[in-house]
This record gives structure tokens, sequence and C-alpha cells, in this order.
């Protein structure tokens, strides 16, 4: 596990938000890591071990899910207040520039910010796009929201491969446990819960809630900057023909699938090494 602090700014509605500071050189863009809906900072570290040194790698818990608090009002549980509150991340930093790595609502959260116009140097689209496939948001409301609590942190991880098996099909034990620890958190009651606020389900379960009013504009403002378009093979938010369409519409991306991957990829896969490394290339460039 890479070395990171634990540090917290606050949201306009008066929460306490919280990210992982991974110490990199500050004169670089940093690397400005966003999860998807029912995720957290945890998500990144594999990627942060990897990146951080040579510039910072900051991984946020959106409100409601880790060390974050939960909102008081869950229907400030939409992707709008997101940007907000990483606007006002970014400006306690003075962060003007910076590279993105968004994965499913992340990557939503990203493209709305270059229409906001944040300082985007490149970006990382994680398996998620201006259309998301009705089969994904389906599957995702029948499970975002219901709780789940088990004794045992194996419990926990056969509980992830009961679900997700066909997202990660060639998975070991070992790597359900590593998700586990990633998704679950350990109470003072010592069972091994959701790390996440229930109440994130309400606004989604709202048809248009999951994304911004014309994401397609939205991921314009990203056709002047290096993206890169990651999805996997077997994905049912992120089609084939609408990422290559991304691709498309955009200047400086490319387009990396994953064969034999779900929803989404855990950019820690060796063949994204490569990828990654060219984005921060050409975003220094």
């Amino acid at each position: 596990m890479a070395a990171y602090e634990h540090c917290y700014w606050s949201s306009a509605d008066g929460l306490k938000l919280h990210y992982r500071l991974y110490p990199g050189d500050a004169a670089a863009p940093p690397v400005l890591c966003l999860p998807g809906l029912t995720r957290n900072a945890r998500d990144f570290d594999h990627l942060a071990a990897r990146l951080a040194g040579p510039r910072q790698v900051i991984a946020v818990d959106f409100r409601g899910r880790g060390r974050s608090d939960y909102a008081k009002d869950p229907a400030t549980y939409v992707p709008a207040t997101y940007v907000a509150d990483v606007q006002a991340l970014l400006a306690e930093r003075g962060i003007t520039r910076f590279v993105a790595v968004g994965t499913s609502l992340g990557g939503i959260v990203t493209m709305l910010l270059a229409q906001a116009g944040a300082g985007i140097a490149a970006a990382l689209l994680n398996d998620v796009g201006p259309e998301i496939e009705a089969g994904g948001i389906s599957r995702i409301r029948g499970y975002v929201g219901k709780a789940s609590s088990c004794p045992t942190w194996m419990h926990a991880a056969r509980a992830l491969q009961d679900g997700n098996a066909d997202i990660y099909p060639d998975w070991r034990i070992e790597d359900w446990l590593a998700m586990a620890k990633r998704v679950y958190r350990l109470t003072s009651s010592g069972r091994i819960v959701l790390d996440y606020d229930l109440k994130i389900a309400e606004p989604f379960r709202t048809p248009g809630n999951e994304s911004g009013p014309d994401m397609w504009t939205a991921l314009a403002a990203l056709r002047d900057v290096p993206v890169l378009v990651v999805r996997g093979g077997r994905s049912d938010v992120l089609s084939q023909p609408v990422a290559e369409r991304m691709v498309a519409a955009l200047d400086r991306a490319e387009l990396v699938t994953l064969p034999g991957l779900g929803h989404a990829p855990t950019l820690a896969e060796a063949a994204l090494h490569d990828p990654i490394d060219r984005l921060l290339a050409r975003a220094a460039a």
C-alpha cells in the first residue's frame, strides 16, 4: 500500500469531506481520482502506488462514502453536487490544472467538470460515456442501497464473488478479499457492512439523475485535451459503439478495451500501464 495522508475539505452545505493525498512533486499537475457510485478512495491505492512521486495523487471520497460525511439531504447525492464538492476542493488546494481519473460516476463528474471550465490537463474515463446502457443502469439500480452485513471478511469476499463473478471471471479468492476491504468497513459491533450511505440510491432511482442532461456536450469540453477511454470488453454500461463514437468526437483520444472484464476495470490491470503512462506524458507535453 502506498503512503498517503488523510485530508479533509468542506462542502458548501457544511459537510466534512475526505480525500487521500499521496505525496509527489507539487509542480506537476496532480492526478485527481474520482470513484464510482458505491465506491471510495481506496479503489485507487494500486494506481496511486504506481503514479505518486513524480506527481501528487488525490483520491476522493464523494459525500456519503468512506470517511466523508453522509449528506443530511439525500437529494444532494447527484452529479451536480459532486461537481460542486470537487470544485470546492480544487479551490481550497489552489489547483488550476490536473489530470482527472474517473471511474463510472467519477467519469461523469469528470465530463461535467470539463464542461464547467475546470483546468483538466488530461482525462481517463473508465468504463463510462455520455450514453449509459439501459441494462447496466437496471443492474446497478437492482443492488445499490441494499444493505449487506457479513460476519467475516471471507463472507464479504464470497458475497462479492457471488454477485460479480461475471465481471471479473479470472479473479482468485485473494482478489475478492482485496475488493472486500475496499467496498466494506468494519463496524464497532464487529459486523462488516457496505462503506456508503444506503440513501445514495434514492435519487439514483429517478431516471436522469445518473448523469447530466446533455453529456455529449460535456464530453466535447474534453476535445482538445488527451483522453484515455477504458472499456471492459463485457461492460453493460459503456458499449463498444459509444466508446468508438467518443474517440471519434475527441481530437486526442485513445480507446483501450480489456477483453473478458465487465464494469468496471480496476485500473490496476497490467495492460493499462503503458496507456496511462502515455496519457500522463501527453498531459505534460
